[in-house]
C-alpha cells in the first residue's frame, strides 16, 4: 500500500486530509510537522510521495525557522529524495503564486485549501505516486 506523509500544523487539516486519502484514496497517511521526523521518514524510504503545507508556522531545522517551500528545496536537493513526490498545499492562492511556489520550491505540483472536492483530491495524490 502507498504511504502518504502529511506535513502540515493544522491538527484538523491534517485528519481531513488523513480521512480523505484513506477512505477514498485507499492509501496509508503518516503526519508530522517536526523537520527533523520528515527528513528521517523521506530519507528511510517509508513513504511515497509527501503532501507539504507551505506555511508551517511552528517549524524549525537547525535553529532556523523554516516553511514548506523551505523544507522541499532541502529534500529536492537531497540525492536520497530528489526523486520522492512533493505536492505543496497551501491557502494563499493569489495570481502567480502557483508558479512562483513550484519554481522556488521544485516541488511537483499544488493544491489549493480548503480541499473541497475529495475526489479531485485523492486522483491528484494518485496521478503523482510512482508507478510500480
Amino acid at each position: 500500500m502507498k504511504t502518504v506523509l502529511i506535513v502540515e500544523d493544522d491538527p484538523i487539516n491534517a485528519r481531513v486530509f488523513a480521512k480523505i486519502l484513506t477512505k477514498r484514496g485507499g492509501l496509508e497517511t503518516k503526519h508530522t510537522e517536526n523537520v527533523e521526523e520528515v527528513m528521517e521518514i523521506a530519507t528511510s524510504g517509508q513513504v511515497d510521495i509527501i503532501l507539504m503545507d507551505v506555511s508551517l508556522s511552528r517549524s524549525v531545522y537547525q535553529g532556523k525557522a523554516v516553511d514548506g517551500i523551505k523544507i522541499t528545496q532541502m529534500l529536492k536537493s537531497n540525492p536520497q529524495t530528489a526523486k520522492l513526490p512533493i505536492i505543496l498545499v497551501t491557502a494563499h492562492v493569489m495570481e502567480g503564486d502557483r508558479e512562483n511556489f513550484l519554481r522556488q520550491s521544485g516541488a511537483d505540483g499544488y493544491i489549493s485549501k480548503p480541499v473541497v472536492d475529495h475526489q479531485q483530491f485523492v486522483e491528484q495524490i494518485w496521478a503523482m505516486l510512482p508507478k510500480e
